[in-house]
């Protein structure tokens, strides 16, 4: 099994794309692959999906929706990914005072879900291929400064 998100689904034609979270092709998906389900269906959902090669490309055999309250937070998400956030200093007490000088490392996993997720909320119109490739430049920057693990 693969894991990834929807990348774009068009709820009337009845058909989208997942972005695999190990990048490479767009997989195309069907609403009848979601069964029930189907109804719960939006960009940014993970899933959790068997890949087939069909006749003009990848597409799902199965699939399973990871997080069926991402529907809520969707519909909620109204903050802009330029919003300023608020950051620490090395040395300087955060919001609990206390400070260990030190800040959160993610793996070049991690950092990939979390670029891909904003990426798919924020910008639904990039293609998996244009996501893929803003991934991979923004992982090289990351470790480049010692925000993800090498």
């Amino acid at each position: 099994m693969e894991t990834g998100r929807i990348l774009r689904f068009d709820e009337v034609r009845g058909y989208g794309f997942i972005a695999p979270n190990a990048g490479g092709e767009d997989v195309f998906v069907h609403a009848n692959d979601f069964g029930e389900q189907r109804h719960l269906v939006h960009p940014g959902m993970r899933v959790e999906y068997e890949v087939e090669e069909g006749e003009r490309g990848l597409k799902v055999s199965s699939v399973r929706i990871l997080d069926v309250s991402a529907r809520r937070e969707h519909a909620r998400a109204t903050t802009s990914p330029f919003a300023p956030v608020a950051t620490a200093t090395p040395g300087t007490p955060g919001p609990s005072g206390e400070d260990d000088g030190l800040c959160d490392v993610l793996s070049s996993r991690e950092f990939t879900a979390e670029v891909t997720e904003l990426l798919i909320q924020h910008v639904p119109s990039l293609t998996g291929s244009q996501i893929a490739q803003a991934r991979q430049h923004l992982v090289s920057f990351a470790r480049s400064h010692g925000w993800v693990e090498s």
